[in-house]
């Protein structure tokens, strides 16, 4: 954490920002109190980027849009029924929500909604200590009702009253706290993580898309374990992602000195230090496909776990896991595109080992790139972080070995257009050159012609034209005599 002469500067540099000045003397004018709250206040503190600007006022959602209108013509409801008003304000998105004091029944999935009537009750209803700070503005007085100044330079998660009463307001909070001392690397207090213990039940009653939501930004943060630990150990993870829960009675089939939960965790982890080794800070922001792929590409082995010869195996469980994953992620209400990613990566993750001990031919290469088709860069990143093996030689052994894969691909590539392997005849072609109508047929002789091209690579339209007759007269296929 800053000192707090850096502290008060940090704040100081957003509250003299043009958006934040302007936004404060609007409300001030209208009488209303207005403060920066949560999460940009902590950053600040902290010594971290701010990114987002939240606000609370005591005008209620019809006072703070007749406030804004006069301010600019882009506002938006984000949230009119929960009290939210979204801007855009001098190139900055602004969210300004008038003070709450929420409630969720036993079995509701959405909370009550309530509008308070002073910051000190908006602060003391929310999550953590660490986000129940606000900055009164414009007059810069900092508000923190439950200690968390304190709990920032103490690096602790902690509820600003009662863990019982915060879980019960909003039970996904208990996920929130995983989330924070991933991403903020705080230990979750005492008092706090039992309560998780106690509460995590109440799950249940939060929608799939709220919990996918949370999963997400949790392994989207710099290193997800710390959090995945607490969920699994407060039995928070058994409620949602339980397929997860189970590998830790699993032996893996390596050695008798790890178990695949822990296997799992370093795979993530090792992934994700790849990513960020090929792709640095890239736009498109953490590959949260890559990173359900690894922490997942082993939940088919308690499935397929077998003891066989004083050893035990986990024959298919790569087909196993991958169903189960697919199952999984739409009860979470994935999108489509990320099932059948994930899933893919999955089935796919076991497809390497063995090549560094017979090298592929080129054909089976090219079939490697066709299978893998979109998710072939997250496939080299998944096949490298799996390798967690104490043996050295075996881990170089298995790291030279995806290094010459990887230089087959690009030349194969640069010398054939890999990445979009077709055959050289398409559908049309096979119609016209056979006589024949659409139908089985041409499907048939389309995955023949593929065969050849994965096979033997390209061999130009003449010999293409001549492989498709002689595939045609042995099949009896065509009306030619």
């Amino acid at each position: 954490m800053l000192s707090l002469a850096e502290s008060m500067a940090a704040l100081q540099r957003i509250a003299d920002s043009k958006p934040v000045s302007t936004l404060a003397a609007a409300f001030a004018d209208a009488g209303y109190e207005f403060a920066l709250v949560g999460g940009p206040v902590r950053d600040a503190l902290l010594g971290r980027a701010v990114t987002d600007l939240d606000f609370t006022t005591s005008a209620k959602p019809d006072e703070t849009r007749a406030i804004l209108e006069r301010l600019t013509k882009n506002i938006w409801d984000v949230g009119r029924d929960f009290g939210t008003i979204a801007a855009k304000l001098d190139g900055e998105t602004v969210e300004i929500t008038t003070y709450r004091a929420d409630t969720y029944s036993d079995d509701s999935r959405k909370p009550d909604v309530a509008f308070g009537d002073s910051i000190e009750g908006d602060l003391v209803r929310r999550d953590f200590t660490i986000n129940a700070l606000a900055l009164l503005l414009p007059e810069m007085r900092l508000v923190d009702v439950s200690g968390g100044v304190e709990d920032l330079l103490a690096g602790r998660i902690k509820t600003p009253g009662e863990p019982e009463v915060s879980f019960t307001d909003d039970p996904l909070r208990m996920l929130r706290a995983a989330r924070f001392s991933s991403q903020l690397e705080f230990e979750v207090d005492p008092d706090t993580e039992a309560a998780m213990v106690r509460f995590a039940e109440r799950l249940d009653i939060i929608s799939a898309e709220r919990i996918r939501e949370e999963l997400v930004k949790l392994l989207a943060t710099g290193d997800p374990v710390p959090g995945i630990r607490l969920l699994v150990d407060t039995g928070l993870a058994e409620r949602f992602l339980p397929e997860l829960v189970a590998l830790g009675t699993t032996q893996d089939d390596h050695g008798r000195h790890k178990d695949v939960y822990e296997h799992s965790l370093t795979v993530l982890r090792q992934a994700i230090e790849l990513e960020e080794a090929r792709h640095g800070d890239s736009e498109g922001g953490p590959d949260i496909v890559l990173r359900l792929a690894a922490l997942l590409h082993d939940i088919g082995k308690p499935a397929t776990r077998r003891f066989e010869r004083g050893g035990v195996t986990f024959h298919h469980h790569d087909v196993v896991g991958a169903k189960l994953a697919k199952k999984r992620l739409r009860e979470l209400r994935f999108d489509n595109d990320t099932i059948k990613k994930v899933s893919r990566l999955i089935e796919l993750h076991l497809r390497f080992f063995g090549y560094s001990d017979q090298q592929w031919t080129d054909s089976a290469v090219r079939r490697y790139v066709r299978d893998a088709g979109d998710v072939l860069e997250q496939l080299h990143i998944i096949t490298r972080a799996d390798v967690t093996t104490r043996n050295r030689r075996k881990a170089e052994r298995l790291e030279h070995a995806y290094d010459d894969i990887e230089r087959r691909i690009a030349e194969l590539a640069e010398a054939e257009e890999l990445a979009a392997v077709r055959p050289e005849l398409d559908g049309a072609e096979i119609m016209r050159l056979l006589d024949i109508p659409p139908g089985p047929v041409v499907g048939k002789a389309y995955a023949y012609m593929l065969e050849v091209r994965l096979d033997e690579g390209p061999i130009g339209k003449e010999a293409a034209e001549a492989r498709l007759r002689a595939w045609a007269a042995e099949n009896g296929i065509g009306t030619d005599e």
